[in-house]
This record gives C-alpha cells, structure tokens and sequence, in this order.
C-alpha cells in the first residue's frame, strides 16, 4: 500500500466569520485543493478537545465565557458558529500531533489561528490557543516530558509566551516564534532554521506552524519569496527528519488576494512535506 500523510480534518472544524481574515475557511480549501492535485495524503477524522482540556492552558472563566459566546472571540464577535469549531480545530492538532509521536514520523493539522489567544484572551483572528492546550494535554497525559513550538508565522506567538509564562511551564516547552528576534535576511534566516532544530533534541515532538505571511507580497508580512518559503519547509522537515524528532505541522497566516496565493504556499509546505518523508517524487 503506498504510503501517505495523514491529515486530520473535520467540516466541524470550518467556520465563516466575517473577517479579513480567511482563516478560519483554510481547512475545507486546502482539504478540496490536496485532493484534487493528488497529493499522497490520507484524511483522518480528529477527536475534538474537550473543555476541561481547554482549561489545561485558559482561564476557566474565559473558556466557559467563549464557549457560551458571552466575550468576543478572536474574530471580535461572538459567532456561535466559531464557538462550536473551537473543539474540532484545537482537536485537530491534538490528534496531529498523537499521530505524529504515534508514527515517529509527520502528521498535520489543516488549521490556524491560534498563537495570538493568550491564557485569558483572544485577538489577532486566535480565540484558542491550539499549540498550548496541545501542549499541555500531552504533558498531563504522560505522552510526552518537552515539545517544541517552531512558530514560523510572520508575527510573534504572544499568546503562547503569555500561556507559557502565566503557567510557568517553560520546562515542558521550547517556544521558538520567529516573528520575535530572528534576522529578516532570507539567507541568515534559512542558514540558521537547522541549528534551530537541532536545539530541540531534548523535546520529544515539535508542532511546527508553517506560516505563509512572511511571503513579500501579503499586506501583513513581506520578505520571503514563495521559492524561499518552500526551502524555509523543506529544511524544517528534512532536519525534523534526519534527528528524529516526529513532527505535526499546521498552517497560520496568510492575508493575500487572491486567495489563491495564501493556498499555494500552503500547497508547497504539504509537498516539502511529502518529498521529506515519502521521497522526492511522492507528490508528482
């Protein structure tokens, strides 16, 4: 049987806010888009999170406030619509990253806003914080001792650093969020991302946000090429890959019109993926 990735995606997981932001639309279009262009992947339906997981990283209170769409989402409404993908989208990536520490291997989570919800807060298109109740839900589980975050998008986690600050688990977590101290010279920044992952030897998974607003042409980024981001995937996977580190990726931001744009960089993070971990002609 040919080998696949697995893709953990849920219609629950999809919702429509009004926004700038398209976010939260990505993972039913990038879902259709990797079908139709016959990627090697295999769709896996994810658990959802619970509440009581949800408050492994918030504040009850805010959990509970969200969930009844009493304070304004991430999105700046109170959508009930968002409210009830917030399980599906959070479970996402907890089920990408059991599968990826399952397999030893590579999983993903079709999803983002998350980086930017902090222990009792959302903003910035983020209502939950997915990378740290993902976290936390592994650490309380046993699953893992440490994971990495290796947060790629153009813009610094404060949610994460927030959570992780506020909890006081940086034992559990090495954050790397490369919207924050990291040169905007595309050859410094490529030449560095494989001592960036060799730091994480001591972690026992990395979530890995593949952002796609660094591109020079989204209105909220502007300094690295498509070509660059494909190399800034592909390095991140192979590395993942030659130290052994099992790895679960998701997609985050993303603002260009067309559309189009934000979605075939995401098309190229999923085919530096394949090529990583099936080999270089997997995907054609």
């Amino acid at each position: 049987m040919k080998e696949t990735i697995p893709v953990f995606y849920d219609a629950r997981q999809v919702s429509q806010p009004a926004s700038f932001s398209p976010s939260a639309a990505k993972p039913r279009r990038v879902v259709e888009r990797w079908h139709a262009m016959s990627f090697p992947i295999t769709i896996v339906a994810p658990e959802p999170l619970t509440e009581a997981q949800f408050r492994l990283a918030h504040d009850a209170d805010y959990v509970r406030g969200i969930l009844d769409c009493r304070i304004v989402n991430g999105f700046g409404s109170k959508d009930p619509a968002v409210a009830a993908s917030l399980f599906w989208t959070t479970g996402s990536m907890l089920s990408a990253a059991r599968s990826a520490l399952a397999s030893g291997r590579v999983a993903v989570s079709p999803t983002s806003g998350f980086h930017h919800a902090g222990h009792n807060w959302g903003g910035g298109f983020c209502t939950f914080n997915g990378l740290m109740t993902t976290v936390l839900s592994l650490v309380a589980t046993g699953e893992v001792r440490k994971v990495a975050i290796l947060d790629c998008d153009e813009h610094f986690g404060d949610g994460t650093e927030d959570i992780i600050k506020t909890l006081g688990v940086r034992d559990s977590v090495r954050h790397v969020t490369t919207g924050l101290g990291y040169s905007r010279d595309p050859d410094s920044f490529l030449a560095a991302l494989p001592s960036i992952i060799a730091g994480f030897l001591d972690c026992d998974l990395i979530l890995y946000q593949a952002g796609a607003d660094p591109h020079v042409d989204d209105p909220l980024g502007g300094w690295l090429t498509t070509d660059q981001l494909f190399e800034r995937d592909r390095s991140v996977f192979a590395c993942a890959r030659r130290y052994g580190i099992p790895i679960a990726w998701n997609l985050a931001g993303g603002y260009q019109d067309p559309f189009d744009e934000v979605l075939r960089i995401h098309d190229n993070t999923l085919r530096a993926c394949a090529m990583a971990f099936l080999g270089e002609d997997s995907w054609r």
